[in-house]
């Protein structure tokens, strides 16, 4: 293991974002460890082979191709796997790039989260403080829970639940300094594709929504939540 941070980014469809996310990670100075997950049936597949192949010299990054799992189950099946190595994970979407700061975004998240189980989120300039899109989170509430976000959850709303678990643990800090872009139709920063057409649509967030106040409000969050406490209380 290079480092001690892993950001995972489940990508489909956008195989131009590997060299731009990279081209961020150089030019911020980041040395956290960098996972593309990808879909075995992706369109783009030989596009992302072609740049794994190009960049497997570069030991701060991975790829791995897998079943479709959607973004929440890929993000899971990678976290508890790396949760086993690493003492910090991280989301982004393959629509973030972190931004050059006088400390780089990665250090940020170390020194934040080095003092025991806790979430940390960045400005993405549209969200702000108010929904964490893109998130790193001590490997511990991983280990704790069984995946880093609920399973029935298929792509929406994850950030919801991050916001939820970080404050019911009094253990989430906000970093407004801290710019992790999200470059997303909603702030004219990207062009409405195929896969914003199947995670936005009408369906996906009805289906979405509800599982996540059948969450919040049925039981799961408050399981959760006495699980993460006793972790905080047992780490102090």
């Amino acid at each position: 293991m290079a480092d001690d941070l892993l950001v995972i980014i489940p990508t489909r469809g956008r195989p131009q974002a590997v060299p731009a996310i990279v081209d961020a990670w150089n030019q911020t100075g980041a040395t956290a460890d960098l996972l593309f997950a990808v879909d075995t049936d992706d369109p783009e597949l030989a596009e992302y082979k072609k740049h794994a192949a190009e960049l497997k010299g570069d030991g701060r990054i991975r790829f791995t191709f897998g079943k479709r799992r959607r973004l929440c189950g890929t993000l899971n099946a990678q976290a508890v796997k790396a949760a086993k190595t690493y003492r910090y994970l991280a989301f982004m979407g393959d629509d973030h790039r972190p931004r050059p700061a006088a400390m780089p975004w990665d250090a940020r998240v170390r020194e934040c989260l080095s003092g025991g189980p806790g979430i940390v989120y960045g400005n993405d300039l549209l969200m702000g403080e108010r929904m964490p899109t893109a998130v790193a989170m001590t490997s511990d509430i991983v280990r704790t829970l069984g995946f880093m976000a609920p399973d029935c959850l298929v792509h929406l709303c994850l950030d919801l639940v991050w916001l939820d678990w970080g404050r019911g643990m009094q253990r989430i800090t906000y970093l407004d300094d801290m710019v992790i872009e999200h470059l997303h139709p909603a702030n004219g920063k990207a062009e409405v594709d195929a896969g914003y057409e199947e995670c936005n649509s009408q369906e996906q967030v009805s289906a979405d929504s509800a599982a996540y106040y059948d969450y919040r409000d049925n039981g799961g969050l408050a399981a959760d939540l006495e699980k993460l406490r006793k972790l905080v209380e047992e780490t102090a």
